[in-house]
């Protein structure tokens, strides 16, 4: 072989080489980003908890939280209790429960401290990006969106092929806070690019200047790795380009609980024609200093959003919206047979389907009070749907939800 033809072959050979070396420095420059992250994110605890669903929870100095690292809170006077809290007119509470979560079993965190689920490398690496972690994502189905509190369904009702599903009751108003009654199930989710949820959104701007406060409870893969049903939060500013994120994930919630951690697991679930168990979730905006937005999850007082967080609504939500949501991933060109709520029609009722109850909201007199009006939205009533009523004070103004998803009417 000529000198000619020797300095082809090397300059072939550096780029069939090349790529795989650049590959190389771009695996091991995200494994930095990835470590990071990861110290950024997760405070150094005073104990750590290992809890039995595999979730390592971080007992973090209320102080030292990662809601402080946020530019706008970063002289932030930490408040331990609300000024006040609504009072509720609901008179049924045999449904009601105090199960603690998972991780409890194991320990507890002392005073003065915070309940973190810590965030394990797989955590970000499910995420599209480490720059979206904590946010929404989308599938590789193009126009599927993953998480389901990174939309808000008014604008998807006529279009569930973007994949979101749902089956909410809604009002519209002037409001400064909502209360509902979840009746708790752990509801078939069939891919790991899907999930399920139960919740209450307070939603107030549009398009890009959306804000939304959010509370519930999901059944979540892709965020979390699992197929347990937790508690959760979600927060945006910007109808959910790049503010908010799911729990502590990102600084913003501030948490107060050492007990209720948001993202914890929940194992005592109702069961068909069996016990019902339910959680009351209270939002709402505190009338003190900085009126920030509270949340209080049974008898325990979580945590709250610093008013700052967002623009809109600190005048207040223009909507409250209660129920389920799912994601449809279109597994095999099948709708999915991910279940919402107990996976059972609203028509089959009590103990067999799932419901959300004393549908409450707080008026600009920091009253509680009912709205004066509820709107279903169904988005694929073959797949889910509703049934609402009232029930005097017991259950007040109530609805079940939910069904199956895939069935001969909805192939």
């Amino acid at each position: 072989m000529g000198m000619a033809g020797l300095t082809v072959a090397l300059m072939m050979i550096g780029v069939i080489i090349s790529p795989c070396v650049n590959g190389d420095e771009l695996s091991d420059h995200k494994e930095i980003e990835v470590e990071r992250l990861l110290k950024r994110l997760n405070k150094p605890a005073l104990i750590s908890i290992k809890s039995d669903d595999g979730d390592i929870i971080d007992c973090v100095p209320i102080q030292n939280q990662l809601a402080f690292d946020h530019p706008l809170l970063k002289n932030h006077t930490i408040q331990m209790r609300p000024s006040f809290i609504p009072e509720s007119t609901s008179t049924y509470t045999k449904d009601i429960t105090n199960v603690t979560q998972v991780w409890n079993k194991n320990g507890r965190c002392p005073e003065n401290t915070v309940s973190i689920r810590r965030i394990k490398k797989e955590d970000i690496l499910r995420s599209k990006s480490i720059q979206n972690f904590g946010k929404k994502m989308m599938t590789p189905a193009p126009g599927i969106l993953l998480y389901g509190s990174s939309s808000v369904h008014e604008d998807l009702t006529s279009d569930p092929s973007k994949g979101h599903e749902y089956a909410t009751m809604n009002s519209k108003g002037k409001y400064f806070g909502t209360e509902c009654v979840v009746n708790i199930w752990k509801p078939y989710v069939q891919g790991s690019r899907e999930f399920s949820l139960a919740q209450t959104w307070l939603v107030s701007g549009v398009g890009l200047s959306r804000n939304t406060i959010e509370a519930g409870f999901q059944v979540h893969p892709a965020q979390y790795g699992d197929f347990n049903l937790r508690l959760f939060v979600y927060w945006t500013a910007d109808g959910y380009q790049h503010t908010g994120c799911h729990n502590t994930d990102c600084p913003g919630f501030v948490q107060i609980s050492k007990r209720v951690t948001v993202g914890g697991t929940y194992k005592t679930v109702s069961q068909y024609n069996g016990a019902q168990y339910a959680f009351r979730i209270v939002i709402w905006r505190d009338r003190g200093n900085g009126k920030k937005w509270w949340l209080k999850v049974g008898d325990e007082v979580v945590g709250y959003w610093p008013s700052s967080l967002f623009t809109s609504l600190g005048d207040g939500a223009t909507r409250v919206s209660w129920g389920g949501e799912i994601v449809n991933d279109m597994i095999g060109g099948k709708h999915t047979a991910t279940d919402m709520g107990s996976g059972h029609f609203a028509e089959e009722d009590n103990k067999k389907a799932s419901y959300f109850r004393n549908l409450m909201i707080v008026s600009d007199t920091n009253v509680m009070r009912e709205p004066k009006e509820v709107h279903p939205i169904v988005t694929n009533a073959n797949c889910y749907n509703i049934k609402a009523g009232r029930s005097g004070t017991s259950w007040g103004i109530y609805f079940y939800h939910g069904g199956p998803g895939r069935n001969a009417k909805c192939p």
